[in-house]
């Protein structure tokens, strides 16, 4: 996609300084939209939301999140990295090499390639940080207020404590989050709900996220109602026999014929999710949907968690009712100064630092010197 603005006013600073990049990282994250506004609430009080929004079709991946480190954590300021994520071979994928300052984040093959499974070892605060790396446009650099430390969460470098209520209007961008951390509410609508849970016109909820009532099977592939849980035996080994070397996540989406009613898949079973529901004064968030060694009681809508946000569990995102940008998009300006020939100049920027009145402000770092600050309206696409 390529906008094209046209700016009439440069400002050239001098600075020693350099801006945090957007065009490296490369996560597309996919969303699935989630409808029937308005809906009912279940006999629990919970799944009713009163607008449309988007949701990660999928748990966030472990090559997304080595994406995310190899971007923001050479020097790993705020512990977004966990030794577990290569040590806990049951759910391990991540390995780092090298010293702060030049950390080099790999994914490892853990009985086969990791990149699809789950990541699991995420605090709640640091499931934040992703979300706001994600809603800065996959930014480049140290941990900072341009790259992880706001953005959806002013989460300030906090790694403990009390979690943080989501920003209504991202800092970085001057517009609503692109991504954030789902809510009870809509974690559990795009999980459970359907508007024919019963038939046409027969809206309702489902006991599992598989589109079911019934308890699911646990065999990997496309047939109805399957999970990665423990029904007996483990889903990837299909043995009651628990290894400590053996890995037992499966891909994201392994279970192909089991989506809920919006198409988001592992709603149930595999690893547990936070979602930002406020317990205690914003000590404790939730979680729900079970792990691959939980029976099928935590698997169900009856069962919710809740945990001090600084514990650990995997995590899918959301979006408001737009089109998200899922990656850098690169769109071209045009710098016009008495000190400088008019010249096209390509800067890397993301859609969302786009404001709903057209406004844009970025900075293009042409060398480690000097810096030009952009403001401009959109003319023409």
């Amino acid at each position: 996609m390529k906008v094209t603005f046209r700016f009439t006013a440069v400002t050239v600073l001098f600075a020693a300084f350099t801006l945090a990049s957007t065009t490296q990282a490369t996560v597309v994250y996919d969303l699935v939209p989630v409808g029937d506004p308005g809906n009912a609430a279940d006999v629990g009080g919970f799944g009713s939301v009163a607008y449309e929004y988007h949701i990660g079709k999928y748990e966030v991946t472990i090559g997304q999140y080595t994406e995310f480190l190899n971007a923001v954590a050479k020097t790993d300021t705020h512990s977004l990295y966990n030794v577990g994520m290569a040590t806990y071979l049951n759910f391990a994928g991540i390995s780092r090499a090298g010293n702060d300052g030049s950390y080099i984040y790999s994914v490892i093959n853990n009985g086969g390639d990791s990149s699809n499974r789950p990541i699991y070892w995420v605090s709640w605060f640091n499931a934040a940080r992703f979300a706001n790396w994600m809603a800065n446009g996959q930014p480049t650099g140290a941990q900072s207020i341009r790259t992880t430390e706001n953005g959806a969460y002013n989460v300030n470098g906090a790694t403990s404590g009390n979690a943080m209520a989501k920003n209504a209007i991202n800092p970085n961008t001057f517009a609503a989050p692109t991504f954030y951390i789902p809510t009870e509410n809509e974690w559990y609508k795009a999980a459970y709900y359907s508007p024919e849970h019963g038939g046409i016109g027969s809206p309702g909820y489902f006991l599992y996220a598989t589109q079911s009532d019934a308890v699911p099977g646990n065999v990997i592939g496309g047939a109805a109602n399957q999970a990665n849980y423990y029904n007996g035996v483990l889903s990837v080994t299909q043995s009651a026999n628990f290894e400590l070397s053996q890995n037992y996540l499966t891909d994201v989406g392994a279970f192909s014929g089991s989506g809920s009613f919006y198409g988001t898949f592992d709603q149930s079973g595999n690893v547990e999710e936070w979602n930002d529901r406020t317990v205690g004064g914003d000590s404790e968030r939730g979680f729900r949907g079970g792990a691959y060694w939980d029976g099928t009681g935590s698997m169900s809508r009856k069962t919710l968690g809740t945990a001090h946000p600084d514990s650990t569990c995997g995590f899918r995102l959301a979006s408001p009712n737009s089109s998200a940008p899922t990656g850098p998009v690169i769109l071209t300006v045009e710098k016009t100064t008495a000190l400088l020939s008019r010249q096209w100049t390509p800067v890397p920027i993301t859609a969302n630092m786009i404001t709903p009145e057209g406004e844009l402000n970025v900075g293009a770092l042409t060398n480690t010197h000097e810096f030009y600050r952009l403001k401009g309206r959109i003319e023409a696409e």
